[in-house]
């Protein structure tokens, strides 16, 4: 499947100052479908992490890829991608597939959640096959534009989980650090970060953020800036109970939502 323009399914640099802990979100304003009036509305970033068993058939794999990008076609999805992570930087971390997709409210999240071609594809091509199943869901920060994301870009998404005595005023500095890194990183065309408001299925982890990169060579790149990098986790690291990091790259079966 070819990657498409517009119709809509199912990391760790910091920046050098903290911002203010807390910061009203940005609404995003988008036309619906069937009218052309315009409303206010924040961006919901979904990302769900699969670990495939070491003896699935790479039929079945596939089968489990198309399923999920086939629930592209789902009214409420502005944005989804699909595929297998194309690396893991994390050793508490040995996920294998990663979803990443984009809502224009919680309510939507909810309604592709519960709509029956979502649960029949869970049922019949993912869960059969998964050792392990993790997701993280947040309001964006900011306005992620484009909202749907080309074939071949590249994907830093983050994970952290907090000690249990980090009070609500440091959670605020830790995500004014990652919302800073687009300061001192080039090469990143969309960061979003926030807390995850689904912790059932978070395993323990209450911040999230995905970095957006034309490519896997300027996601590269921020690997040549170590001392930077190192100044920014010593930041936050003595608040950190766990963290995972994936890089992942928008394969070109993965398609998006007219809006």
């Amino acid at each position: 499947m070819l990657c498409v323009k517009p119709r809509p399914l199912f990391s760790p640099p910091f920046s050098v100052t903290f911002s203010s802990p807390k910061h009203p979100k940005r609404p995003f304003t988008l036309s619906t479908k069937s009218s052309k009036t315009s409303i206010t509305m924040s961006i919901v970033e979904h990302v769900v992490l699969f670990k495939v068993k070491d003896d699935t058939d790479q039929a079945k794999v596939n089968m489990m890829l198309n399923g999920l990008n086939g629930l592209v076609s789902l009214d409420p999805v502005v944005h989804l991608t699909a595929g297998p992570v194309f690396r893991t930087r994390s050793p508490i971390s040995n996920f294998t597939h990663m979803l990443h997709s984009r809502y224009k409210s919680k309510e939507d999240l909810n309604s592709y959640s519960a709509h029956p071609d979502h649960l029949r594809v869970v049922k019949e091509n993912v869960l059969p096959i998964c050792d392990d199943i993790m997701a993280v869901d947040w309001v964006a920060d900011n306005d992620p534009l484009p909202l749907s994301l080309p074939c071949n870009s590249a994907i830093k998404v983050t994970f952290l989980k907090l000690k249990e005595n980090v009070n609500d005023e440091v959670q605020g500095e830790i995500l004014g650090v990652i919302k800073g890194i687009k300061d001192g990183v080039s090469g990143i065309q969309q960061i979003t970060c926030g807390e995850n408001f689904s912790p059932a299925r978070a395993k323990g982890f209450s911040i999230a953020s995905v970095a957006v990169f034309n490519g896997v060579n300027e996601m590269e790149e921020i690997e040549g800036n170590e001392e930077y990098v190192n100044l920014q986790k010593q930041k936050v690291r003595d608040y950190l109970d766990g963290v995972i990091v994936v890089d992942y790259v928008v394969p070109s079966s993965s398609s998006s939502s007219n809006l």
